[in-house]
């Protein structure tokens, strides 16, 4: 177990709704190689994806598994993406899927919730769910120079983690992200939205690999040189724990993006290949 402040956190009941998938008049957009697309992701209810499935090689732009959740007023909105944690418990409140429960798998232009494909189907937009939002404020106690973000402690304890004798704490991942990968999102505070992997365009070209093509919706992953402590950012010797909360996105400079759980130097890090790294297999 890893010792933290969880018995100091609180926790506090956040209200959203299921958004709808939003387009404008002129619809298309364009690929990295120019190619207009007009394609479904964002917003909605979107079923069929869930943690542990591939998040590439849809016919999809910008896919977001589940339910796309926001707030209607704009504060309230911020404060449901900056306090809502991956592995935080959501109830939907109303309609036919009322009392159902899924989790919190990252953030978004909206926050992303998992549910049984049986209860999704039951799910529209403007359905109210609420979210109890903790573990903004975590630390690891034995790990100081480690910051946590957007972490359920509950989750936490059921990740591949753990302290080495030497103080490092080894963290299993699906798998290694180079810096060279890392597209929108850099410069965002790391508590809202996530990081865009570029590399990871399936069937767009050799030219545009970074072998990242087989990521699953759920993986955790490790950036190198990636500092998001105190926003999201390249600093050379740091290193950044996430996990994939959205999927397949042919816009140039986007992609399969992962949410911010874990951010420090990366000589306090012990990295491993763990192929079941991915929150398929633990919530």
């Amino acid at each position: 177990m890893i010792r933290t402040n969880k018995d100091r956190l609180v926790t506090q009941i956040l209200a959203g709704e299921v958004w709808p998938a939003l387009a404008d008049r002129h619809g298309y957009k364009v690929d990295a190689d120019g190619t207009p697309i007009l394609l479904p992701g964002m917003g909605g209810v979107t079923l069929g994806v869930h943690p542990g499935d591939p998040a590439t090689g849809y016919a999809a732009d910008h896919l977001e598994p589940g339910l796309s959740v926001r707030a209607r007023d704009g504060g309230a909105n911020m404060a449901l993406q900056f306090l809502s944690c991956v592995g935080n418990v959501v109830t939907v409140r109303t309609g036919p899927a009322a009392g159902k429960t899924g989790k919190v798998i990252g953030q978004h232009a909206y926050v992303l919730v998992d549910l049984a494909e049986e209860d999704l189907a039951e799910i529209t937009t403007g359905d109210v769910v609420t979210v109890a939002a903790r573990g903004q404020g975590l630390k690891l106690l034995d790990h100081p120079a480690i910051v946590a973000k957007n972490l359920d402690p509950d989750l936490l304890d059921r990740l591949p983690l753990r302290t080495l004798p030497d103080g490092r704490l080894e963290v299993g991942v699906a798998a290694r992200v180079p810096a060279a990968a890392v597209g929108a999102g850099s410069g965002m505070v790391s508590e809202f939205a996530n990081t865009d992997l570029m590399g990871a365009y399936a069937g767009q070209g050799d030219d545009l690999s970074l072998g990242l093509e087989t990521l699953r919706i759920g993986d955790l992953v490790a950036i190198s040189d990636a500092d998001h402590r105190f926003g999201r950012g390249y600093r050379p010797g740091y290193l950044t724990v996430g996990v994939i909360s959205t999927g397949h996105c042919r816009l140039f400079g986007h992609g399969p993006g992962p949410s911010t759980i874990l951010s420090g130097p990366a000589d306090s890090f012990h990295i491993v290949d763990n192929p079941d790294a991915n929150l398929g297999g633990i919530l």
